[in-house]
């Protein structure tokens, strides 16, 4: 005999086939025609709100455990006795009540018991997946030890075995070529209705690594945890995102256990279609000013990208535009140590792809306002060496990222060594992603030119870099102004003095920058991510170095400050974008106080 809620539940499927023939609505795809001027529609609309929800529902005698398989909601073994009798906790955790700090501290314990980083990283991900509240108590209060282990370098090994280490936990949204047509309800399918802040890649330019595919979604990934463990945003409105368009990885796509399509990469007019439906869902479904950080896209599409989408919707691409952000923070903050003025410098870079170009422009445009000159003449103190060696004026068939920076010059030079020899540059710039191109002749000839010279070895992960910290320091006698795109130990030498000196590198790394930058386009609702704002955040950045770094010789605030840092980047450029009309939001009168009310603490 029948209950009376599977009567019911009978009843209204019927009512439902019966409305959605009637109305002309594809039952498939579960979605209304908009076209339809039926009033059934309508109704259908509301009904099917409802439907959802008396079907989504877990039953009364296990709301309890899903509530507690839920990251996001679980407090673990702190959850309090009323939490528990509130949330039909009752029997599903021992009875005792553990503080989050003894949490962490045992945590800890064991993270350091692990064997190897990558093993580290698979158990930090443990956590995250059981607790996020515990996950980012960790890091939160372990930063300097943990970053490295939740992004660059560890994260570039856990993506090239992405497909190995696997979760199987749902964390992020999975689209592919194949779901166009479909990506409003892929998204729909995330729990979470209130995004604020998305980390989107292809996985075509993973860190160093190159094309991973599908194994790059270990990028937003972390990413997205720098936002929550660095700036305080609530991990609740984070979304990782990897869009699949196939890989040229042979052996990659090859391997048994890869997860993506196994096909060659979409390019042209389909992939571009793919990218609009996502940005158009994506405000459909969290609204207008949900920020969009486009990640390790390769340089074929990542400028093309970036110009098609900036005015449609508040998005930045930290490759081009974080990078050169912290880069050039970096530069400022330098010239407590040199002495000598932004302008005044002539720079050197090694690679001119995506971070490349992004922090010449930003350089350029820095340089422009500080002398009120035009950017064209500020782009003569840069100059630039890809693959086939210094760019100039007499190279045909550059691409177009490349063509401000062809110079006029009297010799096309093709190795680095005579390059420095000829240009003289006072700042030299790393983002080639080729170990060791700062031999010990390049970096004694910048050694030779100038009293301190700035050498940035900027390449992810540490395994590319272009030299090391003990490398820099040593061949130049401790005088060289260094910084790496991943950590890199401190380095004591015995100066021609006798004196010993202790130097500490800085670590250009984008954290400094992009979580205090969402956080600032939050706070003001903002419509768009202009370049002024990239340079509010680097002037912000640089002036928050203390005497006691730049003493140590680095150039960037202390690792385990980023989230009051990244509170007073915040604070700067959402003030830039009330002040520029770009918010959709009106400004609170206490400014410092409504950030802090946004940042999420476990």
């Amino acid at each position: 005999m029948f209950s009376v809620g599977r009567v019911i539940r009978i009843l209204l499927i019927f009512l439902v086939v019966h409305i959605q023939l009637i109305s002309g609505n594809d039952l498939r795809n579960n979605r209304v025609c908009k076209t339809s001027t039926n009033p059934f529609s309508t109704f259908f609309l509301s009904l099917q709100s409802v439907w959802r929800r008396i079907f989504s529902c877990k039953s009364k005698e296990s709301a309890g455990y899903h509530y507690l398989k839920h990251p996001i909601n679980s407090k673990s073994l702190s959850t309090s006795k009323e939490e528990r009798d509130a949330h039909r906790l009752r029997g599903l955790l021992p009875a005792g009540q553990i503080s989050l700090e003894v949490q962490i501290d045992n945590a800890m314990e064991q993270l350091r018991s692990k064997s190897n980083d990558l093993e580290k990283y698979i158990y930090l991900q443990t956590i995250q997946d059981g607790s996020e509240d515990l996950y980012f108590g960790v890091l939160g209060r372990n930063l300097k030890e943990c970053m490295p282990l939740v992004y660059t370098p560890t994260v570039g090994q856990a993506c090239i075995q992405w497909h190995q280490i696997y979760r199987h936990t749902p964390r992020g949204i999975y689209l592919s070529i194949d779901d166009i047509g479909h990506v409003e309800e892929a998204l729909s399918n995330w729990p979470q209705q209130d995004v604020k802040v998305i980390v989107v890649t292809d996985g075509e330019r993973i860190l160093g690594l190159g094309d991973l595919g599908v194994n790059g979604m270990g990028i937003p990934v972390g990413k997205l945890a720098l936002y929550t463990a660095c700036g305080g945003i609530d991990p609740k409105v984070c979304l990782p995102v990897h869009i699949d368009v196939g890989t040229n990885n042979i052996p990659l796509r090859s391997h048994p256990a890869y997860m993506g399509l196994r096909s060659d990469r979409v390019r042209g007019e389909k992939y571009y279609d793919l990218l609009q439906e996502f940005i158009r869902s994506v405000q459909k479904r969290f609204g207008r000013t949900t920020l969009i950080q486009f990640e390790d896209f390769g340089n074929t599409n990542a400028f093309d990208i970036l110009n098609r989408f900036r005015d449609q919707a508040t998005c930045f691409n930290d490759d081009i535009q974080g990078t050169a952000a912290v880069a050039l923070a970096g530069l400022i903050s330098s010239e407590k140590l040199t002495n000598i003025p932004l302008s005044r410098h002539t720079i050197l870079f090694y690679g001119a792809g995506e971070a490349g170009t992004g922090i010449a422009d930003l350089i350029a445009k820095a340089i422009s306002k500080e002398l009120g000159s035009p950017v064209s003449e500020a782009r003569k103190k840069i100059w630039m060496m890809d693959s086939k060696g210094l760019i100039t004026s007499k190279r045909e068939n550059l691409a177009h990222h490349k063509l401000a920076y062809a110079h006029e010059s009297a010799s096309e030079c093709t190795t680095l060594e005579d390059c420095v020899e000829q240009i003289k540059p006072s700042v030299l710039i790393g983002v080639s992603a080729v170990p060791g191109s700062f031999t010990k002749s390049v970096v004694e000839k910048m050694s030779a030119m100038n009293e301190k010279p700035v050498i940035f070895a900027l390449s992810n992960p540490t395994s590319k870099a272009e030299c090391t910290s003990e490398d820099a320091y040593t061949w130049t006698s401790g005088r060289c102004i260094f910084a790496s795109g991943s950590p890199m130990p401190s380095v004591t030498l015995t100066l021609p003095s006798g004196e010993s000196r202790t130097l500490e590198p800085g670590q250009g790394n984008n954290a400094y920058i992009f979580p205090g930058l969402g956080l600032g386009i939050m706070a003001a609702e903002a419509t768009a991510v202009d370049d002024e704002a990239l340079l509010v955040a680097a002037n912000a950045l640089a002036r928050q170095v203390g005497d006691e770094q730049l003493k140590k010789g680095n150039v960037y605030p202390e690792l385990d400050s980023l989230k009051s840092v990244s509170a007073k980047i915040a604070e700067e450029v959402a003030e830039h974008f009330f002040s520029v009309g770009l918010s959709t939001s009106k400004k609170p009168g206490d400014l410092t106080s409504y950030i802090k009310s946004l940042m999420y603490e476990p």
